[in-house]
């Protein structure tokens, strides 16, 4: 009898052993369907059955199904919110409540190239700001500005954008909602603000000084006219004399800037015959009084016949050239204007010459306006620092290009070409 009743408890428990086994092996395969989402099938359950586990089967089926079918749902409005707001001009930006981004616009990768493939990652490892991610934060606890200016940087590239943020609710019913950013680049805005604030400065500055010496002299003169000497006088009205000459070639200067950065520049073009045109430029510059302390001279490319282009603009850049060599070259000194084909497509004007030569720091920043390589001794030839950026702004207003090659010491060579059919 002890034997029967041993022998009972370890088949008996041998049957347990096994059943314990089935439900384990199948709770495994159970909880892999779960995280796969793929369903539960009776072959993943052998050796069970029942109403518990049938029931327990079409549960969890039923909850893989539903899960599916609301993922199918989120994608499917995530694909159309992206497709609604890739043709937006605005950078668009959404991030769920632990800054993952769930979407981000084309116009988003115009701003920064560097946001390709950003989906599901990280928006600290994609935007590296701090303030953006204060902001991000900020907009979370409903403490964000409506519109609010942030830089990124990238290196030496600095990109400004402003920003509008608001927290939108979920597709998925999650309690922490997500948030929604609208970004619009302003770096262009920023710049042209710079060089704004930046041109009204130099302006103010080189109004200044003629304006400073000619009060000063008036008001002496207006004081003392009785008690001072007739050469002082003499001196005094000559001085103010120069400075009101620099004074309004800076204003004229000024305005004919204004003119070609305006919407309508007046550029005519008309068929010109180059070669005569510049010939004509050079002998009257050798009547001129300072044109006859130094050597001037032209070289004409005969190949050339007409050019499209507005003749008083290219005079008006040609003859720049010549009074910028003309002021900071030596008497005696060559200047030569040439004239060459370059194909069948662009004509190549260059000035040349052999005086004190441009460093090789200043090259880069020498069509800038108000920017000069020696400042004062370009003001006490009457520079008004303008004349070089006049040059450019007339050369690309024909489609052409400027610059100037130099060495310090072995004078200069400024070029710019022209379109030989017009575009």
């Amino acid at each position: 009898m002890p034997i029967f009743i041993t022998l009972f408890l370890a088949a008996a428990l041998g049957v347990t052993l096994i059943k314990l086994h089935n439900h384990q092996h199948a709770i495994r395969r159970l909880h892999q369907s779960l995280l796969k989402k793929q369903p539960f099938l009776r072959e993943n359950r052998p050796g069970l059955s029942g109403t518990v586990w049938d029931q327990l089967c079409s549960l969890s089926n039923d909850l893989i199904t539903e899960v599916a079918h609301l993922q199918q749902l989120r994608n499917g409005q995530l694909a159309q919110l992206e497709a609604t707001l890739g043709s937006l001009q605005e950078a668009v930006l959404i991030v769920d409540s632990n800054n993952y981004i769930l979407l981000g616009n084309k116009a988003l990768q115009d701003i920064f190239p560097q946001a390709v493939n950003i989906l599901g990652q990280r928006l600290e490892l994609v935007l590296h700001s701090v303030a953006f991610l204060n902001y991000v934060e900020a907009v979370r606890r409903s403490a964000g500005q409506p519109q609010h200016e942030i830089e990124f940087i990238n290196g030496v590239i600095s990109t400004w954008v402003e920003v509008t943020g608001a927290t939108i609710q979920t597709m998925n019913d999650q309690k922490a909602p997500w948030t929604l950013f609208v970004l619009h680049n302003i770096t262009k805005q920023k710049k042209l603000a710079a060089v704004r604030k930046e041109f009204v400065a130099n302006v103010s500055h080189e109004l200044r000084t003629p304006l400073s010496v000619i009060k000063g002299y008036v008001e002496t003169l207006v004081d003392g006219a009785e008690d001072i000497p007739a050469e002082d006088r003499a001196r005094f009205l000559k001085t103010i004399q120069r400075h009101t000459e620099r004074l309004n070639s800076l204003l004229e200067d000024l305005l004919a800037l204004s003119r070609l950065e305006s919407i309508n520049p007046g550029i005519r073009r008309e068929p010109v015959d180059l070669n005569t045109l510049f010939s004509n430029i050079i002998d009257d510059y050798r009547a001129r009084p300072t044109g006859k302390a130094h050597a001037l001279d032209f070289i004409a490319d005969h190949a050339i016949t007409t050019v499209p282009m507005d003749p008083l603009k290219i005079t008006q850049a040609v003859e720049n050239l010549i009074d910028n060599a003309l002021k900071y070259t030596p008497k005696n000194s060559k200047i030569l204007l040439t004239v060459t084909s370059k194909g069948s497509n662009e004509v190549i004007v260059c000035l040349q010459d052999n005086g004190p030569g441009i460093p090789k720091e200043d090259i880069p920043h020498i069509f800038e306006r108000f920017y000069r390589v020696d400042k004062g001794r370009s003001r006490e030839k009457g520079g008004t620092g303008l004349g070089l950026s006049i040059v450019k702004h007339i050369v690309q207003l024909h489609s052409g290009r400027v610059w100037v090659e130099s060495q310090e010491g072995q004078g200069a060579s400024f070029f710019f070409s022209l379109p030989l059919h017009s575009i």
